[in-house]
Protein backbone atom coordinates (compact mmCIF):
# COMPACT_ATOMS: atom_id res chain seq x y z
CA UNK A 1 0.00 0.00 0.00
CA UNK A 2 1.69 3.33 -1.12
CA UNK A 3 2.04 6.11 1.45
CA UNK A 4 0.41 9.36 1.51
CA UNK A 5 1.60 12.89 1.55
CA UNK A 6 -0.47 15.97 0.71
CA UNK A 7 0.87 18.06 -2.72
CA UNK A 8 1.66 20.96 -0.28
CA UNK A 9 2.97 22.91 -2.88
CA UNK A 10 -0.03 22.57 -4.91
CA UNK A 11 -1.95 23.67 -2.16
CA UNK A 12 0.19 26.58 -1.27
CA UNK A 13 0.01 27.75 -5.22
CA UNK A 14 -4.23 27.13 -5.71
CA UNK A 15 -5.30 28.61 -2.52
CA UNK A 16 -2.56 31.95 -3.03
CA UNK A 17 -2.43 32.21 -6.54
CA UNK A 18 -6.15 31.11 -7.52
CA UNK A 19 -8.37 30.84 -4.67
CA UNK A 20 -6.73 34.46 -3.34
CA UNK A 21 -5.72 33.76 0.35
CA UNK A 22 -4.64 37.15 1.07
CA UNK A 23 -7.81 38.83 -0.29
CA UNK A 24 -9.87 36.10 2.41
CA UNK A 25 -7.06 37.55 5.20
CA UNK A 26 -8.29 40.54 4.65
CA UNK A 27 -12.15 39.76 5.36
CA UNK A 28 -13.19 40.82 8.79
CA UNK A 29 -12.38 37.99 11.62
CA UNK A 30 -9.94 36.65 9.20
CA UNK A 31 -6.96 39.69 9.68
CA UNK A 32 -4.92 37.02 11.42
CA UNK A 33 -4.80 34.69 8.81
CA UNK A 34 -1.10 35.26 7.29
CA UNK A 35 0.43 33.21 4.81
CA UNK A 36 2.67 31.65 7.44
CA UNK A 37 0.31 30.91 10.06
CA UNK A 38 -1.65 28.68 7.17
CA UNK A 39 1.43 27.31 6.06
CA UNK A 40 1.99 26.10 10.00
CA UNK A 41 -1.17 24.66 9.67
CA UNK A 42 -0.80 22.63 6.25
CA UNK A 43 2.51 21.30 7.93
CA UNK A 44 0.57 19.88 10.94
CA UNK A 45 -2.57 18.64 9.29
CA UNK A 46 -0.17 16.92 6.65
CA UNK A 47 1.84 15.20 9.44
CA UNK A 48 -1.38 14.48 10.71
CA UNK A 49 -2.92 13.03 8.32
CA UNK A 50 0.39 10.93 6.91
CA UNK A 51 1.27 9.82 10.03
CA UNK A 52 -2.01 8.89 11.84
CA UNK A 53 -4.92 8.59 9.53
CA UNK A 54 -3.21 7.28 6.38
CA UNK A 55 -1.76 4.78 8.40
CA UNK A 56 -5.28 3.40 9.32
CA UNK A 57 -6.80 3.77 6.14
CA UNK A 58 -6.05 -0.01 4.88
CA UNK A 59 -6.55 -1.48 7.97
CA UNK A 60 -9.92 0.16 8.57
CA UNK A 61 -11.25 -1.33 5.08
CA UNK A 62 -9.87 -4.79 6.27
CA UNK A 63 -11.40 -5.13 9.14
CA UNK A 64 -14.61 -2.76 8.95
CA UNK A 65 -16.85 -1.49 12.00
CA UNK A 66 -18.32 -4.69 13.82
CA UNK A 67 -22.36 -4.49 15.64
CA UNK A 68 -22.75 -6.86 18.52
CA UNK A 69 -26.60 -6.50 20.12
CA UNK A 70 -26.59 -2.50 18.89
CA UNK A 71 -23.40 -1.50 19.91
CA UNK A 72 -20.91 -0.67 17.32
CA UNK A 73 -17.10 -0.65 17.43
CA UNK A 74 -14.85 0.87 15.11
CA UNK A 75 -11.92 -0.59 13.56
CA UNK A 76 -8.36 -0.95 15.36
CA UNK A 77 -6.78 2.01 16.15
CA UNK A 78 -9.86 4.54 15.30
CA UNK A 79 -10.94 5.40 18.68
CA UNK A 80 -7.22 6.55 19.63
CA UNK A 81 -7.08 8.36 16.31
CA UNK A 82 -10.68 10.48 16.86
CA UNK A 83 -8.92 11.07 20.18
CA UNK A 84 -5.88 12.39 18.92
CA UNK A 85 -7.79 14.28 16.08
CA UNK A 86 -10.06 16.22 18.76
CA UNK A 87 -7.12 16.91 20.86
CA UNK A 88 -5.09 18.62 18.16
CA UNK A 89 -7.87 21.06 17.70
CA UNK A 90 -8.87 19.77 14.02
CA UNK A 91 -12.43 19.80 14.47
CA UNK A 92 -12.67 23.13 15.69
CA UNK A 93 -10.94 24.75 12.65
CA UNK A 94 -13.87 26.48 11.22
CA UNK A 95 -16.19 26.64 13.87
CA UNK A 96 -17.35 30.00 15.64
CA UNK A 97 -15.03 31.16 18.32
CA UNK A 98 -18.25 32.32 20.60
CA UNK A 99 -18.51 28.30 21.17
CA UNK A 100 -14.66 27.13 21.21
CA UNK A 101 -13.83 27.35 17.38
CA UNK A 102 -11.07 28.82 15.68
CA UNK A 103 -12.74 30.99 13.31
CA UNK A 104 -10.35 29.79 10.77
CA UNK A 105 -12.04 30.69 6.65
CA UNK A 106 -13.24 28.10 4.83
CA UNK A 107 -10.51 28.28 2.24
CA UNK A 108 -8.32 26.82 4.63
CA UNK A 109 -10.71 24.35 6.37
CA UNK A 110 -10.83 23.26 2.35
CA UNK A 111 -7.32 22.29 2.01
CA UNK A 112 -7.07 20.83 5.44
CA UNK A 113 -10.47 18.50 4.33
CA UNK A 114 -8.61 17.31 1.00
CA UNK A 115 -5.81 15.89 3.84
CA UNK A 116 -8.48 14.21 5.77
CA UNK A 117 -10.23 12.65 2.88
CA UNK A 118 -7.15 11.41 1.40
CA UNK A 119 -5.42 9.93 3.93
CA UNK A 120 -8.36 8.03 5.31
CA UNK A 121 -12.10 8.61 3.45
CA UNK A 122 -13.86 6.16 6.02
CA UNK A 123 -12.48 8.10 9.27
CA UNK A 124 -13.24 11.53 7.84
CA UNK A 125 -16.98 10.87 7.47
CA UNK A 126 -17.06 11.53 11.44
CA UNK A 127 -15.98 14.90 11.62
CA UNK A 128 -17.43 15.63 8.05
CA UNK A 129 -21.20 14.85 9.30
CA UNK A 130 -20.48 16.34 12.89
CA UNK A 131 -19.69 19.87 10.69
CA UNK A 132 -23.14 19.55 8.68
CA UNK A 133 -24.31 19.16 12.60
CA UNK A 134 -22.58 22.06 13.65
CA UNK A 135 -23.97 24.46 10.76
CA UNK A 136 -27.16 23.66 11.53
CA UNK A 137 -27.21 24.44 14.55
CA UNK A 138 -25.51 27.05 15.37
CA UNK A 139 -27.97 28.81 12.05
CA UNK A 140 -31.41 27.41 13.29
CA UNK A 141 -31.10 26.23 16.60
CA UNK A 142 -31.95 27.97 20.04
CA UNK A 143 -30.01 29.61 22.10
CA UNK A 144 -30.36 26.76 24.66
CA UNK A 145 -29.90 24.11 22.02
CA UNK A 146 -26.31 26.19 21.08
CA UNK A 147 -25.09 26.67 24.82
CA UNK A 148 -25.89 22.66 25.19
CA UNK A 149 -24.76 21.14 22.03
CA UNK A 150 -22.14 23.01 19.92
CA UNK A 151 -19.27 23.11 22.57
CA UNK A 152 -18.75 19.47 22.95
CA UNK A 153 -19.51 18.90 19.21
CA UNK A 154 -16.81 22.01 17.99
CA UNK A 155 -14.53 20.09 20.99
CA UNK A 156 -15.00 17.02 19.36
CA UNK A 157 -15.82 15.24 22.42
CA UNK A 158 -19.53 14.37 20.66
CA UNK A 159 -20.49 13.71 17.33
CA UNK A 160 -23.07 14.53 14.83
CA UNK A 161 -25.54 12.62 12.27
CA UNK A 162 -27.81 13.49 9.57
CA UNK A 163 -31.01 11.40 9.72
CA UNK A 164 -33.16 12.03 6.53
CA UNK A 165 -33.57 8.48 4.69
CA UNK A 166 -36.28 5.97 5.87
CA UNK A 167 -36.80 2.32 3.85
CA UNK A 168 -39.75 3.61 2.17
CA UNK A 169 -37.90 7.16 1.46
CA UNK A 170 -34.97 7.27 -0.76
CA UNK A 171 -34.23 10.98 -2.23
CA UNK A 172 -38.30 11.78 -2.19
CA UNK A 173 -38.34 13.02 1.18
CA UNK A 174 -41.93 13.73 0.92
CA UNK A 175 -42.43 10.16 2.17
CA UNK A 176 -41.11 10.25 5.46
CA UNK A 177 -43.25 8.95 8.21
CA UNK A 178 -41.19 9.46 11.14
CA UNK A 179 -43.31 10.69 13.53
CA UNK A 180 -43.16 13.21 16.28
CA UNK A 181 -45.62 13.82 19.22
CA UNK A 182 -45.31 16.87 21.86
CA UNK A 183 -45.25 16.69 25.04
CA UNK A 184 -46.44 18.91 27.89
CA UNK A 185 -42.55 20.28 28.85
CA UNK A 186 -42.03 21.36 25.21
CA UNK A 187 -40.07 18.34 23.85
CA UNK A 188 -41.33 15.84 21.39
CA UNK A 189 -41.39 12.41 21.70
CA UNK A 190 -39.55 10.67 18.02
CA UNK A 191 -40.87 7.94 16.80
CA UNK A 192 -39.85 5.57 13.65
CA UNK A 193 -36.78 4.11 11.76
CA UNK A 194 -33.56 5.86 9.35
CA UNK A 195 -31.71 3.92 7.34
CA UNK A 196 -27.43 5.00 5.65
CA UNK A 197 -27.20 7.07 8.73
CA UNK A 198 -23.23 7.52 8.96
CA UNK A 199 -21.66 6.94 12.43
CA UNK A 200 -25.05 6.61 13.81
CA UNK A 201 -23.87 4.19 16.43
CA UNK A 202 -19.84 3.60 17.31
CA UNK A 203 -17.37 3.74 20.49
CA UNK A 204 -15.35 6.83 20.11
CA UNK A 205 -17.39 9.52 22.11
CA UNK A 206 -19.76 9.54 24.81
CA UNK A 207 -22.49 11.46 23.06
CA UNK A 208 -23.85 11.69 19.68
CA UNK A 209 -26.38 14.20 18.79
CA UNK A 210 -28.67 13.07 15.88
CA UNK A 211 -30.53 15.89 14.04
CA UNK A 212 -33.84 14.20 12.69
CA UNK A 213 -36.54 14.88 10.19
CA UNK A 214 -40.01 13.91 11.53
CA UNK A 215 -43.99 15.38 11.24
CA UNK A 216 -45.56 16.54 13.66
CA UNK A 217 -49.44 15.05 14.14
CA UNK A 218 -50.89 18.07 12.17
CA UNK A 219 -48.30 18.61 9.91
CA UNK A 220 -49.17 19.22 6.36
CA UNK A 221 -48.25 16.62 3.51
CA UNK A 222 -45.02 16.52 1.25
CA UNK A 223 -42.30 18.12 1.91
CA UNK A 224 -43.50 21.30 3.58
CA UNK A 225 -44.85 18.87 6.58
CA UNK A 226 -41.31 17.87 7.41
CA UNK A 227 -39.93 19.52 10.76
CA UNK A 228 -36.22 18.79 12.44
CA UNK A 229 -35.55 17.91 15.53
CA UNK A 230 -32.18 17.33 17.93
CA UNK A 231 -32.52 14.07 19.07
CA UNK A 232 -28.90 12.95 21.62
CA UNK A 233 -27.75 9.22 22.13
CA UNK A 234 -27.89 10.41 25.49
CA UNK A 235 -29.51 12.68 27.33
CA UNK A 236 -28.40 15.65 29.32
CA UNK A 237 -28.19 16.11 32.80
CA UNK A 238 -28.74 19.54 34.43
CA UNK A 239 -25.37 20.10 34.14
CA UNK A 240 -25.05 19.33 30.42
CA UNK A 241 -23.34 16.18 30.93
CA UNK A 242 -24.81 12.77 29.19
CA UNK A 243 -27.20 11.55 31.63
CA UNK A 244 -29.77 8.40 30.84
CA UNK A 245 -29.92 6.66 27.59
CA UNK A 246 -32.58 7.88 24.93
CA UNK A 247 -34.97 5.68 23.24
CA UNK A 248 -32.67 5.61 19.85
CA UNK A 249 -30.69 2.92 18.86
CA UNK A 250 -28.83 0.99 15.95
CA UNK A 251 -30.56 -2.55 14.98
CA UNK A 252 -27.90 -3.26 12.01
CA UNK A 253 -24.83 -1.84 9.91
CA UNK A 254 -24.59 -1.95 6.47
CA UNK A 255 -21.99 -4.68 4.84
CA UNK A 256 -20.79 -2.25 1.81
CA UNK A 257 -18.84 -1.96 -1.49
CA UNK A 258 -16.22 0.36 0.26
CA UNK A 259 -15.78 2.27 3.31
CA UNK A 260 -16.07 -0.40 5.63
CA UNK A 261 -14.91 1.21 8.49
CA UNK A 262 -17.43 3.97 8.53
CA UNK A 263 -20.56 2.48 10.11
CA UNK A 264 -24.00 2.94 8.01
CA UNK A 265 -26.54 2.79 10.87
CA UNK A 266 -29.96 1.56 11.15
CA UNK A 267 -31.61 3.71 13.86
CA UNK A 268 -34.60 2.94 15.26
CA UNK A 269 -36.58 5.70 17.11
CA UNK A 270 -38.96 4.89 20.08
CA UNK A 271 -38.95 1.41 20.37
CA UNK A 272 -39.55 1.72 23.68
CA UNK A 273 -41.75 4.91 24.27
CA UNK A 274 -40.33 7.29 22.28
CA UNK A 275 -36.94 9.03 21.76
CA UNK A 276 -36.58 12.37 23.35
CA UNK A 277 -35.92 15.47 21.19
CA UNK A 278 -36.24 19.14 20.78
CA UNK A 279 -37.47 20.91 18.05
CA UNK A 280 -35.05 23.12 16.10
CA UNK A 281 -36.02 26.56 14.65
CA UNK A 282 -39.62 26.49 13.46
CA UNK A 283 -42.04 23.53 13.09
CA UNK A 284 -42.50 22.31 9.39
CA UNK A 285 -39.26 23.92 7.90
CA UNK A 286 -37.27 21.17 8.64
CA UNK A 287 -36.23 20.21 5.47
CA UNK A 288 -34.86 24.00 4.65
CA UNK A 289 -32.69 23.20 7.71
CA UNK A 290 -31.86 20.50 6.47
CA UNK A 291 -30.15 21.71 3.26
CA UNK A 292 -28.01 23.90 5.43
CA UNK A 293 -26.50 20.40 6.67
CA UNK A 294 -27.11 18.92 2.77
CA UNK A 295 -25.19 21.76 1.36
CA UNK A 296 -22.08 21.64 3.54
CA UNK A 297 -22.19 18.40 2.55
CA UNK A 298 -22.15 18.25 -0.66
CA UNK A 299 -19.51 19.93 -0.82
CA UNK A 300 -17.60 18.12 1.52
CA UNK A 301 -18.45 15.16 -0.46
CA UNK A 302 -17.08 16.67 -3.84
CA UNK A 303 -14.13 16.92 -1.59
CA UNK A 304 -13.91 13.57 -1.21
CA UNK A 305 -13.69 13.14 -4.50
CA UNK A 306 -10.77 15.19 -5.53
CA UNK A 307 -9.39 13.69 -2.38
CA UNK A 308 -10.03 10.07 -3.41
CA UNK A 309 -8.54 11.54 -6.81
CA UNK A 310 -4.94 12.13 -5.18
CA UNK A 311 -4.63 9.22 -3.22
CA UNK A 312 -5.33 7.27 -6.44
CA UNK A 313 -2.95 9.23 -8.49
CA UNK A 314 0.09 8.93 -6.12
CA UNK A 315 -0.54 5.31 -5.62
CA UNK A 316 -0.50 5.19 -9.31
CA UNK A 317 2.51 7.17 -9.95
CA UNK A 318 4.38 5.20 -7.19
CA UNK A 319 3.58 2.07 -8.62
CA UNK A 320 4.49 3.43 -12.42
CA UNK A 321 7.89 4.43 -11.26
CA UNK A 322 8.87 1.04 -9.59
CA UNK A 323 7.28 -1.45 -11.75
CA UNK A 324 9.91 -2.69 -14.24
CA UNK A 325 8.01 -4.28 -17.66
CA UNK A 326 9.21 -3.89 -21.09
CA UNK A 327 11.67 -1.76 -23.09
CA UNK A 328 10.88 1.72 -23.83
CA UNK A 329 9.08 2.01 -27.39
CA UNK A 330 11.00 1.95 -30.53
CA UNK A 331 14.17 1.13 -28.57
CA UNK A 332 15.12 -2.27 -29.49
CA UNK A 333 17.06 -4.54 -27.65
CA UNK A 334 16.73 -1.93 -25.29
CA UNK A 335 16.76 -2.52 -21.58
CA UNK A 336 14.03 -3.17 -19.30
CA UNK A 337 12.08 0.24 -18.32
CA UNK A 338 9.75 0.82 -15.71
CA UNK A 339 6.27 1.45 -17.16
CA UNK A 340 6.35 5.28 -16.32
CA UNK A 341 8.06 5.01 -19.64
CA UNK A 342 5.59 3.42 -21.68
CA UNK A 343 3.26 6.33 -23.69
CA UNK A 344 0.06 5.06 -22.83
CA UNK A 345 1.17 5.15 -19.19
CA UNK A 346 2.39 8.54 -19.22
CA UNK A 347 -1.19 9.47 -20.91
CA UNK A 348 -3.28 7.78 -18.04
CA UNK A 349 -0.96 9.62 -15.19
CA UNK A 350 -1.59 12.56 -16.81
CA UNK A 351 -4.95 12.54 -17.14
CA UNK A 352 -5.28 11.92 -13.60
CA UNK A 353 -2.85 14.43 -12.55
CA UNK A 354 -4.35 17.30 -14.88
CA UNK A 355 -8.01 16.47 -13.64
CA UNK A 356 -7.10 16.59 -10.09
CA UNK A 357 -5.51 19.56 -10.30
CA UNK A 358 -8.27 21.51 -11.99
CA UNK A 359 -10.40 20.15 -9.35
CA UNK A 360 -8.50 21.04 -6.71
CA UNK A 361 -8.61 24.71 -8.40
CA UNK A 362 -12.35 24.72 -8.54
CA UNK A 363 -12.78 23.90 -5.29
CA UNK A 364 -11.01 26.20 -3.08
CA UNK A 365 -12.19 28.95 -5.63
CA UNK A 366 -15.35 28.04 -4.28
CA UNK A 367 -13.99 28.01 -0.50
CA UNK A 368 -12.87 31.34 -0.92
CA UNK A 369 -16.02 32.67 -2.59
CA UNK A 370 -17.82 30.78 0.54
CA UNK A 371 -15.56 33.20 3.38
CA UNK A 372 -16.51 35.77 0.80
CA UNK A 373 -20.13 35.20 0.96
CA UNK A 374 -20.18 35.36 4.37
CA UNK A 375 -17.90 37.78 5.73
CA UNK A 376 -17.52 40.89 3.42
CA UNK A 377 -18.56 44.06 4.52
CA UNK A 378 -20.56 44.77 1.29
CA UNK A 379 -24.40 43.01 1.18
CA UNK A 380 -24.16 43.43 -2.29
CA UNK A 381 -20.51 41.17 -3.10
CA UNK A 382 -22.12 38.79 0.17
CA UNK A 383 -24.78 37.75 -2.69
CA UNK A 384 -23.41 37.79 -5.29
CA UNK A 385 -20.69 34.91 -4.08
CA UNK A 386 -23.43 33.41 -2.24
CA UNK A 387 -25.22 32.81 -5.69
CA UNK A 388 -21.57 31.54 -7.37
CA UNK A 389 -20.89 28.99 -4.55
CA UNK A 390 -25.02 27.54 -5.04
CA UNK A 391 -24.51 27.42 -9.07
CA UNK A 392 -21.16 25.34 -8.28
CA UNK A 393 -21.90 23.36 -5.51
CA UNK A 394 -23.69 20.86 -7.50
CA UNK A 395 -20.92 20.67 -9.71
CA UNK A 396 -18.29 20.08 -7.18
CA UNK A 397 -19.99 17.57 -5.93
CA UNK A 398 -21.43 15.89 -9.47
CA UNK A 399 -18.14 16.39 -11.34
CA UNK A 400 -15.30 15.77 -8.82
CA UNK A 401 -17.49 12.54 -7.80
CA UNK A 402 -17.84 10.95 -11.30
CA UNK A 403 -14.09 11.86 -11.58
CA UNK A 404 -13.21 10.05 -8.58
CA UNK A 405 -14.53 6.70 -10.09
CA UNK A 406 -13.08 7.17 -13.13
CA UNK A 407 -9.63 8.76 -11.55
CA UNK A 408 -9.28 5.68 -9.63
CA UNK A 409 -10.70 3.12 -12.38
CA UNK A 410 -7.68 4.68 -14.00
CA UNK A 411 -5.17 3.93 -10.92
CA UNK A 412 -6.24 0.16 -11.19
CA UNK A 413 -5.67 0.02 -15.04
CA UNK A 414 -1.76 1.42 -14.33
CA UNK A 415 -1.25 -1.29 -12.11
CA UNK A 416 -2.57 -3.82 -14.46
CA UNK A 417 -3.61 -7.13 -13.40
CA UNK A 418 -1.98 -6.54 -9.77
CA UNK A 419 -4.67 -3.13 -9.77
CA UNK A 420 -7.31 -5.92 -9.60
CA UNK A 421 -6.00 -7.76 -6.40
CA UNK A 422 -6.29 -6.54 -3.28
CA UNK A 423 -3.14 -6.75 -1.65
CA UNK A 424 -2.14 -3.56 -3.97
CA UNK A 425 -4.45 -1.31 -2.41
CA UNK A 426 -5.73 0.50 -5.40
CA UNK A 427 -8.81 -1.53 -5.65
CA UNK A 428 -9.95 0.39 -2.10
CA UNK A 429 -9.88 3.67 -3.60
CA UNK A 430 -12.16 2.46 -6.66
CA UNK A 431 -14.30 0.68 -4.33
CA UNK A 432 -14.71 3.41 -1.70
CA UNK A 433 -15.13 5.56 -4.81
CA UNK A 434 -18.09 4.58 -5.74
CA UNK A 435 -20.41 5.50 -2.93
CA UNK A 436 -19.71 9.58 -3.53
CA UNK A 437 -21.78 9.55 -6.41
CA UNK A 438 -24.62 8.92 -4.41
CA UNK A 439 -25.11 9.64 -1.11
CA UNK A 440 -25.84 13.08 -0.03
CA UNK A 441 -27.64 13.23 -3.35
CA UNK A 442 -26.89 11.11 -6.46
CA UNK A 443 -25.54 13.08 -9.85
CA UNK A 444 -28.77 13.51 -11.06
CA UNK A 445 -30.04 15.09 -7.98
CA UNK A 446 -27.15 17.53 -8.37
CA UNK A 447 -27.64 17.78 -12.29
CA UNK A 448 -31.72 18.52 -11.91
CA UNK A 449 -30.50 21.23 -9.19
CA UNK A 450 -28.05 22.70 -11.16
CA UNK A 451 -30.06 23.01 -14.59
CA UNK A 452 -33.67 23.75 -12.40
CA UNK A 453 -32.91 25.69 -9.02
CA UNK A 454 -29.71 27.57 -10.53
CA UNK A 455 -29.99 27.83 -13.78
CA UNK A 456 -33.63 27.97 -15.23
CA UNK A 457 -35.30 29.62 -12.12
CA UNK A 458 -32.93 32.81 -12.38
CA UNK A 459 -32.86 32.98 -15.99
CA UNK A 460 -29.29 31.88 -16.00
CA UNK A 461 -27.84 35.48 -14.50
CA UNK A 462 -25.23 33.71 -12.20
CA UNK A 463 -24.05 31.45 -14.89
CA UNK A 464 -23.75 33.96 -17.59
CA UNK A 465 -21.36 36.03 -15.04
CA UNK A 466 -19.23 33.27 -14.85
CA UNK A 467 -19.12 32.65 -18.08
CA UNK A 468 -18.05 36.17 -19.13
CA UNK A 469 -15.32 35.08 -16.36
CA UNK A 470 -14.14 32.68 -18.14
CA UNK A 471 -14.48 34.86 -21.46
CA UNK A 472 -12.05 37.25 -19.89
CA UNK A 473 -9.58 34.48 -18.95
CA UNK A 474 -9.68 33.47 -22.66
CA UNK A 475 -9.07 36.71 -24.28
CA UNK A 476 -6.34 36.99 -21.41
CA UNK A 477 -4.76 33.67 -23.01
CA UNK A 478 -4.50 35.45 -26.74
CA UNK A 479 -1.67 38.01 -25.24
CA UNK A 480 0.77 34.88 -24.36
CA UNK A 481 3.40 33.92 -27.45
CA UNK A 482 3.53 30.17 -28.09
CA UNK A 483 1.86 27.05 -29.30
CA UNK A 484 1.46 26.17 -25.62
CA UNK A 485 -1.04 28.97 -25.09
CA UNK A 486 -2.53 29.36 -28.34
CA UNK A 487 -3.53 25.54 -28.05
CA UNK A 488 -5.02 26.32 -24.23
CA UNK A 489 -6.66 29.36 -25.50
CA UNK A 490 -8.65 27.47 -28.74
CA UNK A 491 -9.63 24.61 -26.22
CA UNK A 492 -10.52 27.25 -23.99
CA UNK A 493 -12.66 28.74 -26.16
CA UNK A 494 -14.31 26.11 -27.90
CA UNK A 495 -15.49 24.53 -24.44
CA UNK A 496 -17.13 27.75 -23.64
CA UNK A 497 -19.07 28.18 -26.47
CA UNK A 498 -20.22 24.78 -26.11
CA UNK A 499 -21.11 25.58 -22.51
CA UNK A 500 -23.08 28.65 -23.76
CA UNK A 501 -24.87 26.77 -26.39
CA UNK A 502 -26.08 24.46 -23.37
CA UNK A 503 -27.49 27.46 -20.88
CA UNK A 504 -29.11 28.40 -23.72
CA UNK A 505 -30.85 25.57 -24.57
CA UNK A 506 -31.95 24.71 -21.01
CA UNK A 507 -33.12 28.39 -20.71
CA UNK A 508 -35.39 27.87 -24.13
CA UNK A 509 -36.67 24.42 -22.75
CA UNK A 510 -36.85 23.78 -19.22
CA UNK A 511 -40.18 26.00 -19.04
CA UNK A 512 -42.12 23.95 -21.60
CA UNK A 513 -40.34 20.66 -21.76
CA UNK A 514 -39.00 19.71 -18.65
CA UNK A 515 -38.27 15.90 -19.46
CA UNK A 516 -36.08 17.00 -22.79
CA UNK A 517 -34.45 19.44 -20.64
CA UNK A 518 -33.60 16.93 -17.65
CA UNK A 519 -32.19 14.60 -20.31
CA UNK A 520 -29.09 16.30 -20.60
CA UNK A 521 -28.65 17.17 -17.21
CA UNK A 522 -25.51 15.19 -15.87
CA UNK A 523 -23.85 15.64 -19.17
CA UNK A 524 -24.68 19.34 -18.98
CA UNK A 525 -22.82 19.32 -14.97
CA UNK A 526 -20.03 17.36 -16.32
CA UNK A 527 -19.75 19.68 -19.37
CA UNK A 528 -20.00 22.68 -16.92
CA UNK A 529 -17.41 20.92 -14.71
CA UNK A 530 -14.93 20.20 -17.42
CA UNK A 531 -15.04 23.71 -18.77
CA UNK A 532 -14.82 25.38 -15.56
CA UNK A 533 -11.63 23.07 -14.47
CA UNK A 534 -10.40 24.19 -17.69
CA UNK A 535 -11.21 28.21 -16.63
CA UNK A 536 -8.80 27.28 -13.78
CA UNK A 537 -6.03 25.45 -15.59
CA UNK A 538 -5.71 28.34 -17.81
CA UNK A 539 -5.12 30.43 -15.30
CA UNK A 540 -2.81 28.09 -13.66
CA UNK A 541 -0.95 28.84 -16.81
CA UNK A 542 -1.10 32.57 -16.63
CA UNK A 543 0.11 32.96 -12.96
CA UNK A 544 2.66 30.15 -13.56
CA UNK A 545 3.73 32.32 -17.55
CA UNK A 546 3.95 35.22 -14.99
CA UNK A 547 6.43 33.78 -12.72
CA UNK A 548 8.48 32.47 -15.23
CA UNK A 549 8.86 35.37 -16.79
CA UNK A 550 10.04 37.25 -13.23
CA UNK A 551 12.88 34.98 -14.06
CA UNK A 552 11.63 31.96 -11.50
CA UNK A 553 13.22 28.72 -12.53
CA UNK A 554 10.93 27.02 -10.13
CA UNK A 555 9.90 23.78 -11.85
CA UNK A 556 6.67 23.89 -10.63
CA UNK A 557 5.51 26.62 -12.36
CA UNK A 558 7.08 24.56 -15.95
CA UNK A 559 4.93 21.15 -14.68
CA UNK A 560 2.09 23.66 -14.32
CA UNK A 561 2.49 24.65 -17.67
CA UNK A 562 2.51 20.88 -19.63
CA UNK A 563 -0.41 20.08 -16.82
CA UNK A 564 -2.59 22.70 -18.64
CA UNK A 565 -1.72 21.67 -21.95
CA UNK A 566 -2.81 18.39 -21.18
CA UNK A 567 -5.92 19.45 -19.53
CA UNK A 568 -6.72 21.44 -23.07
CA UNK A 569 -5.79 18.44 -25.47
CA UNK A 570 -6.98 15.60 -23.46
CA UNK A 571 -9.91 17.24 -21.34
CA UNK A 572 -11.41 20.00 -22.49
CA UNK A 573 -12.24 18.35 -25.93
CA UNK A 574 -14.53 16.38 -24.71
CA UNK A 575 -16.82 19.49 -24.05
CA UNK A 576 -17.99 19.42 -27.16
CA UNK A 577 -19.46 16.31 -27.04
CA UNK A 578 -20.83 16.26 -24.09
CA UNK A 579 -22.62 20.07 -25.40
CA UNK A 580 -24.03 17.98 -28.43
CA UNK A 581 -25.86 15.38 -25.96
CA UNK A 582 -27.28 18.38 -24.30
CA UNK A 583 -28.80 19.78 -26.71
CA UNK A 584 -29.49 16.85 -29.43
CA UNK A 585 -29.98 13.69 -26.53
CA UNK A 586 -33.34 14.19 -26.09
CA UNK A 587 -35.29 11.76 -28.56
CA UNK A 588 -33.03 9.21 -28.60
CA UNK A 589 -33.66 8.96 -24.83
CA UNK A 590 -37.69 9.70 -24.25
CA UNK A 591 -39.06 7.86 -27.72
CA UNK A 592 -39.46 4.22 -26.17
CA UNK A 593 -42.29 3.40 -24.23
CA UNK A 594 -41.81 1.38 -21.13
CA UNK A 595 -42.63 -1.77 -22.81
CA UNK A 596 -40.04 -1.45 -25.61
CA UNK A 597 -37.42 -1.22 -22.97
Amino acid sequence: MSQYAAPIRDLQFVMRELAGLEEVGRLPGCEEVSTDLVDAILDEANKFASGVLAPLNRIGDQEGAKWDHGKVTTAPGWKEAYRQFSESGWTSLACDPEFGGQGLPKLVATAVMEMWNSANMAFSLCPMLTSGAIEAVTLRGSDEQKAAYLPKMISGEWTGTMNLTEPQAGSDLAAVRTRAEPQADGTYRIFGQKIFITYGEHDMTDNIVHLVLARLPDAPEGVKGISLFVVPKFLLNADGTPGARNDVHCVSIEHKLGIHASPTCVLAFGDNGGAIGTLVGEENRGLEYMFIMMNEARFAVGMEGLALSERAYQHALTYAKDRVQGTEAGVRGGPKVSIIHHPDVRRMLMSMKSTTEAMRALAYVVGAATDVAHLHADPAVRAQKQAFVDLMIPVVKGWFTENSIDIASTGVQVHGGMGFIEETGAAQHFRDARITTIYEGTTAIQANDLIGRKIARESGVTVKAVIAEMRDVEFRLADQQGETFAAIRESLKSGISALESAVEYILATYNDDIKAASVGSVPFLKLFGIVAGGWQMARAALVSQAQIARGSDDEFYRTKLVTARFYADHVLPLASALGYAVVHGAPGALELDEAQF
